[in-house]
């Protein structure tokens, strides 16, 4: 597959594992058409090209106590590189920040918190600020409800040419 395009049954592969990580191999190779033993070689061809990064489980949060998650917005003081690379690898080591994304717009970068509270996620960004990120501003938005939170990405919709 290095090299190689994807095809239908493979992006199959892909959106059953996305949806349910332990299913069997048997049970993945009916879902896709295929037979046990040709659906194995290419789940692992499609692990050692990289296309399959990891096996997770998916985490009921609620059950464990309460939590909040927080969007912010950060802008950065100064825009040259090692200004991106010093908080980019400051940021990495929060483990609060679910998601760091560099963005195009009025500001630098979206980040995504879970915290236990508004009061931790204030604490986090004192400390950040202490610690000099290089931020100028940012931005906080507290999440009230998520209606709509996708654990898989839409693969027959994104890569439908394939299929």
């Amino acid at each position: 597959m290095s090299g190689q395009k994807l095809d239908r049954i493979d992006i199959n592969i892909l959106a059953e594992l996305q949806r349910n990580g332990r299913i069997t191999n048997t049970d993945l190779a009916d879902a896709v058409a295929l037979s046990p033993s040709p659906c194995l070689a290419r789940v692992k061809r499609l692990e050692k090209n990289g296309y399959i990064v990891s096996y997770n489980a998916t985490v009921a949060l609620e059950k464990l106590g309460e939590t909040s998650t927080v969007f912010t917005e950060v802008t950065l003081e100064d825009h040259h590189m090692e200004d991106f690379a010093r908080f980019e690898r400051r940021i990495q080591t929060i483990d609060e920040v679910i998601e760091c994304h560099l963005i195009s717009g009025g500001y630098d970068y979206l980040l995504k918190f879970t915290t236990r509270g508004i009061v931790h996620y204030q604490q986090l960004m004192e400390d950040i600020l202490v610690k000099d990120f290089g931020i100028a501003k940012y931005f906080s938005y507290v999440v009230l409800k998520s209606p709509v939170v996708k654990l898989h990405y839409p693969l027959s919709t994104l890569f439908k040419d394939k299929i």
